[in-house]
């Protein structure tokens, strides 16, 4: 069991001790330390909640509520929804944060409490720091029977989230409508199986197939979009000669695609199409996370911009961002955040302005993917047993390759002639991530066996 507290919120399995799990004890002592931080801040006392459909989202949504009606809060639930449209309804309502229950791609056993600030963006490390005192320390108060909080259902959501970005610029719902493309969605039995075939109808297509289309929780595979889980969306585009396929996770934040041969358009390549289309018609900078792929630096130099690079997190690359007025970001692993609509991932949003920029470019699927740069990335990991020193660690690879161009914001990325290394410790899972890409898959492979070799020297 597990229970993970970060700059992702709180994270862990479901069953289990206390402090150990995501167990009920704990889920209430969060939220009640999430809101009282809220309300010393925002000074509101009105909190957004939405949940994916995994199993334990009912169970969790009751604690959630009733643990903020208790401190006082009124609370607006969404129900089943997405993380992105929890996002944009957190300003929408004046609420003074968001809650949004999901674990994102990890498998069903998982769930988690994702915390949003008034802005409906993802706190700060510093902010998230403040609510584990406040629950370490229990300093909340819950309130009396006539100062208890109301709850108001809001299922309205999801349609303004659509119609919002048909309102988009850079959406051509014509243009998508005429090529008449055949769609086939993996929803992974969550909220996606609903949201994108209503987001594909409204934008034009008529000819959509969802897999794992009921919203039970109940993974068919394991959620993370990767290629090893996606064999059945492959051989199903193929075999139905379908234009492409559309994935996302649970609570519909990432996304990949799928070609028309039933090969991987590349999760790291979802950002680097949609920015190309964005940068053509709207000229600025660009941000992703430090473990993405160069093709975006690429295409982003090419278009006349310039290409920041940042720590790994949605609110790393956010504050980046902002800092640079990048007019799109985002992470390697599917995740587009475009500032017009909002800043949060959101599958959605990518989905209307891929789609645009396919029917625009006149080519299938494989064809627009192969008109970018090929880079291709080796991810590993390392579990990390308990008292392992991960600092140190890191220093001392530092030191061993110190004649190389060195990044020490986010773990440490090393910068050599043949491609580059970013490791670093997760943020979600007990786990040490190496990730290594180049030109050509033997490099980028032998690029990381080399360091996972000297890192577990370090460790011996």
């Amino acid at each position: 069991m597990t229970l993970i507290k970060s700059i992702s919120g709180i994270r862990g399995t479901i069953g289990g001790k206390t402090g150990e799990s995501l167990s009920p004890i704990d889920i209430v002592k969060y939220t009640a330390a999430f809101a009282t931080f809220i309300y010393e801040n925002s000074g509101k006392k009105k909190i957004v909640v939405g949940r994916d459909a995994r199993i334990s989202g009912e169970m969790v949504e009751h604690l959630v509520i009733g643990t903020l009606i208790a401190v006082g809060f009124d609370v607006i639930n969404l129900g089943l929804s997405t993380t992105p449209t929890v996002e944009m309804a957190v300003p929408d309502e004046n609420a003074g944060g968001g809650i949004i229950l999901t674990a994102s791609h990890n498998p069903k056993e998982w769930n988690a409490l994702k915390l949003l600030n008034h802005n409906g963006e993802f706190i700060s490390e510093k902010e998230g720091q403040k609510v584990l005192k406040i629950a370490e320390k229990e300093k909340f108060t819950f309130v009396e029977v006539n100062d208890l909080g109301k709850v108001k259902n809001d299922d309205s959501y999801i349609q303004k989230h659509i119609d919002k970005i048909l309102a988009l610029p850079l959406v051509n719902k014509e243009i998508i409508a005429k090529k008449e493309f055949k769609v086939i969605v993996d929803g992974i039995n969550s909220t996606g199986s609903t949201v994108v075939p209503m987001l594909l109808r409204a934008l034009g297509v008529k000819e959509i197939m969802v897999l794992n289309e009921e919203v039970n929780g109940k993974f068919a595979h394991n959620p993370e979009p990767l290629p090893e889980n996606l064999v059945a969306i492959a051989n199903e585009v193929k075999y139905r000669k379908y234009d492409l396929g559309i994935v996302v996770d649970p609570d519909v934040d990432r996304l990949c695609f799928v070609t028309e041969e039933g090969q991987m358009f590349g999760e790291e390549y979802t950002l680097v199409a949609i920015a190309d289309y964005v940068l053509q018609n709207k000229k600025g900078n660009t941000v992703s996370n430090l473990s993405s792929t160069s093709a975006l630096k690429d295409i982003t130099i090419k278009n006349g911009g310039e290409h920041f690079g940042a720590a790994v997190g949605e609110v790393n690359v956010v504050a980046k961002m902002k800092e640079v007025n990048a007019v799109i970001g985002g992470e390697g692993n599917g995740g587009v955040i475009y500032p017009e609509l909002h800043y949060g991932r959101d599958a959605l949003v990518g989905i209307a302005l891929f789609l645009t920029h396919l029917a625009k470019s006149n080519k299938t699927t494989k064809l627009l993917r192969n008109i970018y740069p090929d880079y291709v990335i080796s991810k590993n990991k390392i579990k990390l047993e308990n008292g392992v020193d991960v600092d140190k660690i890191l220093e001392g690879i530092a030191t061993k390759y110190k004649n190389e161009k060195l990044n020490t914001i986010d773990g440490l990325k090393i910068d050599m002639a043949e491609g580059w290394i970013h490791l670093r410790k997760s943020n979600t899972e007990p786990i040490i991530r190496i990730y290594a890409e180049s030109r050509y898959e033997n490099i980028a492979n032998n690029m990381a066996l080399k360091i996972m070799k000297d890192m577990q020297e370090l460790m011996n």
